[in-house]
């Protein structure tokens, strides 16, 4: 755990042709009337341009040719091709069901997507999406339960639980020798589940309106702001629980009174959110390489694999991938549960900070270990269930502004503003429709015109 203190830092398918049907099933919403004109085809996107890959801002896209040995041409075709990846990904596994064991990019241009499930009658299915089929042992399912069962009865000793997609295991990281084997002998989880790792450094919530910028706390220390939200007619930001409880009052990176946090949760998650007084505007940006602003436009969360970029007031703009979903982190104050491993570095200061995955906001700094100068392995708490917990609206860009004047919305239960997660059903202009990615509807995201992030049933 880390804290920058304003004196010192402290420290079934049935059968795979099923699968094969609800994928053709999800691209035949382009062929589907527009609920608005039953006469006129609907504008659909496609993955990337739903998430507007091909506008991500030069700070980036320079970041990630740093960080991730890319090329321009290939930081865009990277970003393209895990949001594509994304889209396959999340169909497959509502068609996989309790069969589906995970999916991963590889590649330095993430041009292969590959899907895992427990079931070989999938392959095929697998395989007509474009993406590579392996056959493993375990489900996802059964490794997060057993997973949670060692969270339950974790230490700091072993730290750090995931699942690992790529090798089909749940694996322990533990600081002392034998504390992974005690924890798996204690909680009676099979033995042949859990592969345990030696690690020399323990992670630590990296303590210490725009993404990226810091922010001082009333009793001292300093963080970053997430990013910004509004909730009603009151701006804020998004941020990391660890850095102050409710009632802490904050100043901004200039040190001009901003705010107090409204709530906050630690440990358990890792989340808050700062609201501010009238002297500060949210804006839709994160602090990018040099100070420049790089946009948010939603908050899609991105699969295994993908590219990921942090921003942080102490080592600024650094990028990754995302190596691990639904992570859980035992922490000297307690366990955290939910949040994504990544090998974006961080020190002192940067928690709280904006996570971001071309312009799609993921989530805020919680902890790590290492440094910037070293390398080093962070985690951070995704946002979409930080914004519904709050009943918060991610402050974006380039919207859709939606039906026009004398074009009301079409009837059913989809609204901009909720989050929604995968899985999740809804109703619009009279289909019924599944949500495949996790992400905070918005205007011109309706599901009819978003199969990347919608399936029609």
């Amino acid at each position: 755990m880390l804290r920058r203190h304003a004196r010192a830092a402290c420290t079934a398918l049935v059968a795979a042709g099923m699968a094969l049907a609800g994928l053709q099933a999800a691209g035949s919403a382009a062929a589907a009337p527009d609920a608005r004109d039953p006469h006129r085809a609907p504008t659909v996107r496609t993955a990337a341009q739903t998430l507007g890959t091909d506008s991500a801002r030069p700070e980036l896209l320079d970041a990630m040719r740093r960080d991730l040995g890319l090329t321009h041409s290939q930081a865009l075709t990277r970003l393209a091709n895990e949001a594509e990846a994304g889209a396959t990904a999340a169909r497959l596994r509502q068609g996989l069901g309790g069969a589906f064991a995970g999916a991963w990019m590889d590649g330095a241009e993430a041009g292969t997507l590959t899907v895992a499930t427990t079931r070989a009658a999938d392959a095929n299915a697998i395989r007509a999406t474009g993406a590579r089929a392996r056959l493993v042992t375990h489900s996802v399912t059964a490794l997060e339960a057993a997973k949670q069962r060692l969270d339950r009865s974790a230490g700091t000793d072993a730290p750090v639980r995931y699942v690992d997609v790529r090798a089909n295991v749940l694996v322990v990281e533990e600081t002392r020798a034998g504390a992974g084997a005690r924890l798996v002998k204690a909680t009676g989880v099979p033995r042949e589940l859990v592969r345990v790792v030696r690690t020399g450094q323990a992670p630590r919530p990296l303590y210490d309106i725009r993404g990226g910028d810091a922010y001082y706390m009333g009793g001292g220390g300093r963080c970053s702001v997430g990013f910004a939200v509004t909730r009603g007619t009151t701006q804020g930001f998004a941020t990391a629980g660890h850095c102050g409880r409710a009632g802490t009052t904050t100043s901004g990176f200039n040190q001009v009174a901003q705010g107090s946090f409204q709530g906050s949760v630690f440990p358990g998650n890792d989340m808050a959110w700062v609201a501010a007084n009238t002297n500060w505007t949210s804006t839709p940006y994160v602090k990018g390489s040099g100070g420049a602003n790089v946009q948010v436009t939603g908050s899609v969360l991105q699969p295994v694999g993908s590219s990921v970029c942090r921003s942080g007031s102490t080592t600024g703009w650094h990028c990754g991938t995302v190596q691990q979903h639904n992570t859980s982190v035992t922490y000297p104050e307690g366990t955290i549960s939910g949040v994504t491993r990544t090998t974006v570095c961080a020190e002192p200061g940067d928690s709280g900070g904006s996570y971001i995955s071309g312009s799609q906001a993921q989530g805020v700094t919680s902890g790590g270990s290492g440094n910037c100068s070293s390398g080093g392995t962070t985690f951070f708490q995704p946002l979409n269930p930080l914004l519904q917990n709050y009943g918060l609206t991610l402050k974006t860009t380039g919207t859709d502004p939606g039906p026009g004047p004398g074009e009301p919305e079409p009837g059913g239960t989809w609204a901009a503003g909720k989050v929604y997660a995968a899985g999740d059903v809804v109703t619009y202009g009279g289909a019924s429709y599944r949500c495949l990615q996790g992400h905070q509807a918005q205007a011109g995201w309706q599901p009819p015109n978003v199969p990347a992030l919608w399936q029609r049933l």
